[in-house]
C-alpha cells in the first residue's frame, strides 16, 4: 500500500460529514444559550444570604450588625438576575432607594463561591454571543 492522498470523492464525502457534525452542534447550541439567557433573568439573589438574614448591609457591601450607623436593613426578597443585570449597568434594583440599591450591588459584587446567589451572579459575568 501507498501513502496517496484521499480521492477526490473522498475529500467530499469527509467535508460533508464535517459539515453535517457542525451543524448539529449549532442547532444544539443555541437552544443551549436560550435557555442559559432565561435562566439568567429568573434566577434568584438574596441580600444577604439566608445564613446572614438578620445583617444589615453596609455601603461598601460588608455585612454589619443591625443598627450600624449608615448601613441599610436587608432586602424584604431576593432580586432576580435581570434586576441586578439592570443596577449593575447604572439602573437601581427595584423597590429600593439610591442608597439601598448601591449597597445591595456592593454586597452582590463581594458574593464568593458557596454563598446563596454567587452562581446567578456568575453567570451574569459570563459573555454571550
Amino acid at each position: 500500500m501507498t501513502d496517496q492522498p484521499p480521492s477526490q470523492p473522498d475529500r467530499s464525502r469527509r467535508a460533508l460529514m464535517l459539515g453535517a457534525v457542525g451543524a448539529s452542534a449549532i442547532v444544539s447550541i443555541r437552544p443551549a444559550l436560550a435557555q442559559t439567557a432565561a435562566s439568567i433573568s429568573t434566577c434568584e439573589i438574596p441580600v444577604p444570604d439566608a445564613g446572614r438574614a438578620g445583617s444589615y448591609v453596609a455601603a461598601d457591601g460588608t455585612l454589619v450588625a443591625p443598627g450600624t450607623q449608615g448601613a441599610v436593613p436587608p432586602a424584604g426578597r431576593p432580586f432576580t438576575g435581570e434586576d441586578v443585570k439592570r443596577a449593575m449597568a447604572g439602573g437601581r434594583l427595584p423597590g429600593t432607594t439610591a442608597e439601598q440599591s448601591r449597597a445591595y450591588t456592593n454586597y452582590i459584587r463581594r458574593l464568593q463561591q458557596g454563598t446563596s446567589g454567587f452562581t446567578c451572579f456568575a453567570s451574569l459575568q459570563m459573555p454571550r454571543g
